[in-house]
């Protein structure tokens, strides 16, 4: 506890590389192996990641080097590991084909312009304290979007794995031109991409720990020079420069930066989600709540950087942290270490990489598609609600029919229009008192409750807002007229109403006036929401309702306004 209490003050304190301020020697040997696991798993992953981008290998080292640097220095978690990830990468990639060849020039600065924008978005989130902006995606809504994403990268990397060129067109047409040649495929890269697929799920299967994409490839480029496979039609990634990374700015128009703007909002958002997702998965203190906005400034720092090194945005890895964890990294100095060595290997190594075969990148990208696809969750969401069952599917077709950043923008307003509904789904509840108590409970069918004659108690149990206001005033009225004797008082138990807005305000003014109009007392219990109770000062609904109207408890307001009611404990 005292660690942990000296860490929290030097969070504080220091702003740059807060996870090594307090630092002990004990946690050097845990940072030391998560370090060097963390490196044999993303060296051959950045690879890849950049492979399925368009760019070259070297891009994806420097994405990590950024992503790591960055995130050491300003991020909040421990244990986090930031860099090129496959979730965002197809996303940026289609949209950038559209506004430039992959591989070319322009497409490269447009690339850079991105993660600058990207970093640039995220930082201000942070800083303003937007953490909210990640519960944009529902979980239906992301389980359909990761497995739109798993379908692009699978279709992405099976010309490398067949060993054909790859077709052009929407992705329907992509399949279906890849189906008809399929006896074309190359037999030996079928097997490298199918091997370096199986060795990585063996390892995975095993332990987390094995890096088994590492393994795959040293093993698949082994096979590539000792039976000279290149001969064969297997494709190999070639020489990699060993060049490091240079800051610079990319030289675009301002008509370009403009164009951009659409693409940057939807990465960003899509980085938030899983940054949140990620630091709330592997918390680095257990004893206080995820800094989400916090973790916002360093992965923004990360993408920031990578722009400034040449490279694309990058995102928090939820596989890469989940392996600093399992091997004991206590620090961001695991992921300084594993981008230390791949720089290392980028100076003195690259040449090692030049008989790499295309194919078992590819192979590893199958992995990392598959391992997204979260069969379990759909399936128990097919099993427990239909309807967000038929989300999952509406958006991981949108993804994988339409242009990708088309797709990713739909499924961002499937998510709000689910919220939508389900908020405008909600209906007033009828409350009963528990016998032998002083309990007021919703109307259940299979529970025995009482009433009270003349007295009507009624929740909303969601904001009370302009998207489900005149419904509450219709079931309002339709309660009334249906209660038998007509009630004298009617309670609004508001425990269930966390805000009301303006719409609202007025129709609840309008409410308060008719019922007293129509001589019926109103009270409201339970007005526990803070933002609830700012809201009844602010749109001044004392005017119409009396200050001494407001209880703690439906009990209190029946006692006060009603008298006590027969059979009511003393």
């Amino acid at each position: 506890m005292a660690i942990l209490n000296t860490a929290r003050r030097a969070d504080k304190s220091w702003p740059l590389f807060p996870s090594l301020r307090a630092y002990r020697p004990a946690f050097l040997a845990g940072d030391l192996i998560a370090g060097l696991t963390l490196a044999a798993i993303a060296i051959p992953e950045q690879m890849a990641t950049a492979r399925l981008g368009g760019f070259a290998p070297q891009i994806g080292f420097f994405a990590f080097i950024a992503g790591s640097l960055g995130f050491a220095m300003l991020g909040g978690n421990r244990l986090l590991s930031c860099g090129a990830d496959s979730t965002i990468t197809p996303i940026f990639a289609g949209g950038l084909a559209l506004l430039a060849t992959a591989g070319s020039p322009e497409y490269a600065a447009l690339a850079v312009a991105l993660s600058l924008m990207v970093g640039l978005t995220l930082v201000a989130s942070g800083l303003l304290r937007l953490g909210g902006i990640a519960n944009l995606l529902s979980v239906p809504v992301t389980v359909g979007f990761l497995a739109g994403i798993a379908v692009h990268i699978l279709v992405s990397q099976m010309p490398a794995v067949l060993g054909l060129p790859p077709p052009d067109g929407p992705m329907l047409q992509r399949i279906a031109v890849l189906a008809q040649h399929l006896s074309s495929a190359n037999r030996f890269t079928v097997g490298i991409g199918l091997g370096v697929l199986t060795v990585v799920a063996a390892c995975e299967a095993v332990s987390a720990r094995i890096p088994g994409a590492l393994i795959g490839l040293v093993a698949a480029t082994i096979a590539v020079i000792a039976a000279g496979l290149e001969r064969k039609g297997v494709s190999v990634i070639g020489t990699v420069p060993g060049t490091l990374p240079v800051p610079s700015f990319p030289d675009i128009s301002a008509e370009q930066w403009a164009r951009l703007v659409p693409l940057g909002l939807l990465i960003a958002i899509v980085v938030m989600v899983q940054t949140s997702a990620t630091t709330r998965a592997f918390p680095s203190d257990p004893d206080k709540p995820a800094d989400v906005d916090r973790d916002f400034l360093g992965v923004g720092a990360g993408s920031i950087l990578a722009g400034l090194f040449g490279a694309f945005p990058v995102d928090a890895s939820p596989p890469r942290t989940g392996i600093v964890s399992e091997t004991g990294g206590r620090t961001q100095l695991s992921g300084l270490l594993a981008a230390g060595i791949v720089l290392a290997l980028l100076a003195f190594g690259a040449a090692l990489l030049k008989h790499v075969p295309e194919a078992a990148l590819a192979g590893v990208l199958l992995f990392v598609a598959l391992r997204i696809i979260r069969f379990r969750q759909i399936a128990t969401i097919f099993r427990e609600s239909m309807p967000e069952f038929i989300l999952v599917i509406a958006t991981a077709a949108s993804i994988i029919v339409l242009p990708i950043e088309e797709g990713v923008a739909i499924g961002i307003v499937l998510s709000l229009l689910h919220g939508i509904w389900s908020t405008t789904r909600a209906r007033l509840v009828v409350f009963e008192r528990v016998p032998g108590t002083t309990i007021w409970w919703p109307t259940n069918p299979n529970v025995a409750g009482e009433q009270t004659a003349g007295v009507l108690v009624v929740g909303l149990q969601a904001p009370l807002s302009f998207l489900n206001a005149s419904t509450f005033r219709a079931d309002l009225l339709n309660a009334v007229q249906a209660a038998k004797p007509a009630p004298r008082l009617l309670v609004l138990e508001a425990a269930g109403i966390p805000e009301i807005d303006f719409t609202a305000a007025q129709l609840l003014r309008d409410l308060f006036t008719q019922c007293r109009q129509d001589g019926i007392m109103v009270a409201v219990a339970r007005l526990e929401s803070l933002r609830a109770q700012d809201a009844f000062e602010r749109f001044r609904l004392y005017d119409a309702l009396p200050r001494d109207h407001i209880f703690r408890s439906v009990d209190q307001a029946i006692q006060v306004l009603a008298g006590p009611a027969p059979g009511n404990p003393a």
